[in-house]
């Protein structure tokens, strides 16, 4: 089914948009519980889950059929879109497979931990001409989206460095995973939270051309100690400093300097902007589920055909950043970011 007769049905119905979500770890009951009941456009009637009975009663609470298998619930004719929340290693190959049923796919970050590998699922996707979408929620911060509008509108004029920090203290709260697999999960913390500042970058900034990261471990897994940081130039010229520490509380701030001022989104509702000659000012704007808001999004792409808030174009840069920090991390130089 090509998206042109999947757009077309839906327009005709105007149902609600029956999906199925792969994998009810932590994550993928997050994803439902900002879905279910909530969403103008989208309910799960499907969930797979290799642990079935360590999530029977969610399932049941939420009202969705449970199964094992990932073929059986892609292949099944009334699941209209696919939810991946499973592990990164995974995503190509899932990706491809729903792209191949036609259908449109959702995959949880990392899409993959290298370029090469990122690309071949978006061209899945493409070729397929199914409706992709990454969950990189943080951009639907309500400072965040402040922080983009204040970036893209020029007030603070041209971009000439960027800052970031996000600290989740993961490795006390969520034990074991893929968290303490350093395969699945190199680089200390960049990998669970430090792709999250990567995004804001490329979002802010735009593609990084070269990058110089050090990670500085005190404890191996489990419960980890370990501090990752990346010195970063862009396309444009601008720079950057990222930096993530696991097992520190909660913490997420990004500040972008301008040739006419400053600005910096502190959690998930403050941004303060101080213009060249003028005062700071700080606004606090209403909290919002950003998991919620990012996925009614993917809805209405799939509803609409609008395009998705994260471009495939900036998913294929933030891995391509990622991969080359990693490697400056293994091999104590700095590394250019390949671009295919």
């Amino acid at each position: 089914m090509d998206y042109d007769t999947f757009f077309l049905g839906r327009l005709k119905s105007k149902s609600m948009i029956n999906a199925a979500v792969i994998g009810l770890g932590r994550w993928g009951k997050n994803i439902v519980e900002s879905t279910q009941g909530k969403s103008r456009r989208l309910r799960f009637i499907r969930g797979v889950s290799k642990e079935p009975d360590l999530v029977r009663d969610f399932a049941a609470a939420k009202g969705f059929e449970l199964s094992t298998e990932f073929a059986e619930a892609v292949a099944d004719p009334r699941v209209q879109a696919v939810f991946l929340a499973t592990p990164h290693s995974l995503h190509v190959e899932q990706i491809s497979a729903v792209a191949a049923a036609g259908k449109p796919v959702w995959s949880e970050k990392p899409l993959a931990l290298t370029r090469g590998e990122a690309a071949r699922a978006v061209a899945a996707t493409q070729k397929a001409g199914v409706p992709f979408a990454l969950g990189n929620n943080k951009r639907c911060f309500s400072s965040m989206r402040e922080l983009k509008r204040v970036v893209a509108e020029g007030t603070i004029g041209q971009v000439l460095h960027i800052e970031g920090n996000f600290t989740n203290e993961h490795s006390t709260r969520v034990l074991g995973g893929w968290r303490d697999d350093p395969r699945e999960s190199p680089g200390g913390g960049m990998t669970g939270a430090g792709l999250h500042v990567i995004d804001a970058f490329v979002n802010l900034a735009g593609p990084i051309a070269n990058v110089d990261a050090r990670v500085f471990k005190q404890k191996a897994p489990p419960d980890p100690r370990d501090a990752g940081a990346a010195l970063m130039e862009f396309a444009t010229g601008a720079t950057g400093v990222l930096a993530t520490v696991r097992a520190a509380p909660a913490y997420w701030r990004l500040m972008v300097f301008g040739t006419k001022g400053w600005a910096e989104a502190r959690d998930e509702t403050v941004l303060t902007t101080a213009l060249v000659g003028q005062q700071p000012e700080t606004k606090v704007y209403p909290a919002v589920d950003s998991l919620g808001v990012i996925l009614e999004a993917f809805g209405e792409t799939i509803e609409t055909g609008k395009p998705f808030i994260v471009s495939t174009e900036d998913m294929l840069d933030v891995v391509g950043a990622f991969e080359a920090i990693i490697r400056s991390m293994e091999q104590g130089v700095p590394v250019t970011v390949a671009r295919s």
